[in-house]
């Protein structure tokens, strides 16, 4: 199995992309492309321990910065490395990439040169957001600000392809995300969307689910426009790391506490801390697209791309993109 990693992406990049990228091939037993500039990227292999694994250096000679416009950045930027990184999937190079860039360059870059799936308008993010047990999927987590209804209906059909194959639930419960729970609550667009879903037969749809409910794991799948699940995230996100915040203060706030946080700082972190960091799910997947492309985060170190590598075989190895083909195609028929 042979993953391209786009190594001049990211805020700490190639350093650590490369770091991660060594480390995952070594961890995950894959091939790894690194793709960027060759003499920096091979100084960064000759001081990694992990140096012997299997990769090979591909040569990109430009870069698409974080605030560069996606689509008029990868037409004028053909050797930009997540333009590089994507070609090597579409011509059968590699099976899956690894981009921890420019999110709306890697997206437009995954389209063009790796193509749609039959039937799907707009490839949607798909991230995953913990519970006290798995995990569940919001899709879409920020690829479509604006939508129309009928791409709810899509981003259901890929969100439960995915998340049955990578979780192996058959059937795994799809919820609208919205402002309550009866059916027509919420906008035009929510009102429509839920219509859709509803008589849809092929997915396991259970209404309308407000986002305290994800958590309390009421459905498997949440699905909405970017925008919404955007939002939804960061702030999940946010509340995650302002909890651990609080709870840091409160066991600093005196002897007794600090010796009650002494015997529960290792579950802390075993737990909740690798939970909620964006580390450890190592990035979201876009779904629709004919190839596997894990998108990490921006602010990703070597720990997030060992796992996002870690995601992208499993979704290979789970043929999740030959089964958004062939069963989106047969949902269109």
């Amino acid at each position: 199995m042979t993953i391209a990693v786009d190594c001049m992406g990211g805020d700490y990049a190639p350093d650590e992309i490369v770091k991660g990228a060594l480390w995952g091939a070594a961890e995950h037993r894959v091939k790894v492309l690194l793709i960027g500039q060759p003499s920096r990227i091979e100084a960064l292999v000759a001081e990694s321990p992990y140096r012997h694994v299997d990769y090979e250096v591909v040569e990109a000679t430009e870069v698409i910065d974080m605030g560069e416009t996606p689509a008029s950045s990868i037409r004028k930027k053909k050797d930009a490395s997540i333009n590089v990184a994507t070609r090597c999937v579409g011509e059968g190079r590699a099976q899956g990439v690894v981009a921890a860039g420019n999110t709306g360059a890697a997206m437009a870059s995954a389209i063009f040169n790796m193509g749609r799936v039959k039937g799907i308008d707009r490839p949607a993010i798909a991230v995953h957001l913990p519970t006290v047990s798995r995990p569940f999927l919001v899709v879409d987590a920020g690829a479509n600000a604006d939508c129309l209804p009928e791409m709810l209906l899509q981003f259901a059909r890929m969100g439960s392809i995915f998340y049955s194959a990578i979780h192996g639930v058959d059937n795994p419960r799809v919820g609208l995300l919205n402002i309550g729970e009866e059916p027509g609550k919420g906008n035009t667009f929510s009102v429509s969307g839920y219509k859709l879903l509803e008589e849809y037969d092929e997915i396991n749809f259970v209404g309308n689910v407000e986002a305290r409910h994800m958590y309390e794991q009421h459905a498997e799948v949440a699905v909405c426009d970017g925008f919404t699940g955007n939002i939804f995230l960061k702030t999940s996100e946010a509340v995650a790391l302002l909890m651990l915040r609080m709870m840091k203060d409160a066991v600093n706030s005196g002897i007794r506490a600090r010796a009650g946080g002494l015997l529960v700082k290792s579950a802390l972190k075993s737990t909740i801390v690798k939970k909620v960091v964006d580390e450890e799910t190592g990035g979201a997947i876009l779904l629709g697209v004919k190839g596997l492309c894990v998108i990490a985060h921006g602010n990703s170190k070597a720990y997030a791309i060992l796992n996002a590598l870690g995601l992208a075989k499993q979704a290979i190895e789970q043929n999740v993109v030959e089964q958004m083909e062939t069963k989106v195609l047969e949902g269109c028929m």
